[in-house]
């Protein structure tokens, strides 16, 4: 299965417009086929492939990526992601072990974010924040359910070969909320946000926050990512479990998530600004409610139209159950073609390990938080 091919609707970062008509009619007229493909690959055409313990979630993810159309599923958990200009795979092959599927884009059904199996000598490795003992698998999922940051679980059984950790639960994380995967200085355009809550969890105290200007917080970085703004890499922080307190690079909007408990050195430095997670708040979400002018969010676009106002481009991704964010180009940017043309973007965030390999007597899950909003 290779990674060349189609790569989504972009160059350098930016839609084509002719390329984005293309993926926008696709999406339109593309029939709604639910079903698998036993035994069946489609070669080619990778846009990415990612870690999936089922081929329901590998449906899931494909349907969730903003320029997937079809995948293939193979035993050693990998989902591959594909793409192409027609909308349908170039070919298909017979191969043992290999199935394949169509994302579910058309089918205007409601997202399948609840995965109650749970996956016997299967270890989602990677992304623990928090480790206990519990008496069973049982119990390590009601906890990961009631834990509003925990996405998934592995929970070493009493048959483990290694007897000093079995019982042991391991809590992971992923991100479950978006962040545009490249941000960039870029004349012409208007970035912003869906006016969507980010979270869906509430507190009834203001989490009291504090920005540090002209500091760093120097060393232990454990993440990087990309933010708009010192506010956004406060909100990414204070979201992250592992995160003690951040420094954001206005210079290349890099933001450095840290971990270290037990102490925090700064520094001053120029075009850096720091601050401190937060915890058991109502996390400021502000934020996303402003326009960021010639800043693109570049990438992830699964659509675009003409409007003639940022304002409606909002309006439109806010409207849209599957924008998360946006870029505008206003009428002054540099390519006529382009000028006032609104492109609506999303990623995934539904819950995805990271790495899943087979482990003899440990089992892994899902929060079933999703199932119960169901």
């Amino acid at each position: 299965m290779d990674k060349s091919g189609f790569g989504g609707c972009q160059e350098n970062g930016t839609c084509l417009t002719a390329l984005c008509q293309v993926c926008s009619l696709v999406h339109t007229w593309h029939p709604c086929i639910q079903g698998f493909l036993l035994n069946v690959d489609f070669p080619g055409s990778d846009v990415v492939d990612l870690y999936s313990p089922s081929v329901e979630h590998c449906q899931e993810l494909c349907t969730q990526h903003p320029s997937c159309l079809f995948f293939s599923y193979n035993r050693s958990f990998r989902c591959y992601l594909k793409s192409s200009s027609s909308g349908h795979p170039q070919s298909q092959v017979l191969l043992l072990g290999v199935t394949s599927g169509y994302s579910l884009k058309t089918c205007n059904l409601e997202p399948t974010l609840c995965f109650s199996q749970v996956f016997e000598d299967v270890d989602f490795h990677g992304g623990d924040y928090e480790t206990f003992f519990t008496a069973n698998f049982e119990e390590c999922q009601r906890v990961c359910t009631l834990d509003p940051v925990c996405q998934f679980f592995t929970f070493v059984t009493g048959n483990f070969s290694s007897p000093d950790v079995r019982y042991k639960c391991h809590l992971k994380f992923s991100w479950f909320v978006p962040r545009p995967a490249a941000v960039a200085l870029k004349s012409g355009v208007i970035s912003g946000f869906s006016q969507k809550p980010q979270l869906t969890q509430h507190f009834a105290t203001v989490c009291q926050s504090q920005l540090f200007s002209n500091t760093d917080f120097r060393g232990n970085d454990f993440l990087e990512s990309q933010a708009v703004s010192p506010e956004h890499c406060q909100f990414l922080c204070s979201v992250h479990p592992l995160c003690t307190y951040f420094s954001f690079s206005s210079n290349d909007f890099r933001c450095f998530l840290k971990n270290n408990p037990n102490s925090m050195v700064a520094k001053t430095k120029s075009n850096f600004t720091s601050g401190i997670s937060s915890h058991l708040c109502q996390i400021d979400e502000s934020w996303a409610k402003l326009t960021y002018r010639d800043i693109e969010f570049r990438g992830s676009d699964f659509r675009s139209e003409v409007v003639n106002f940022v304002d409606i481009c909002q309006e439109k991704c806010t409207e849209d159950p599957n924008c998360q964010f946006y870029t505008y180009h206003n009428g002054s940017f540099f390519h006529p073609e382009h000028r006032h043309r609104c492109y609506m973007k999303r990623v995934v965030t539904m819950p995805t390990p990271s790495h899943i390999r087979r482990v003899d007597n440990v089992m892994s899950g899902f929060t079933l938080r999703n199932c119960r909003s169901s």
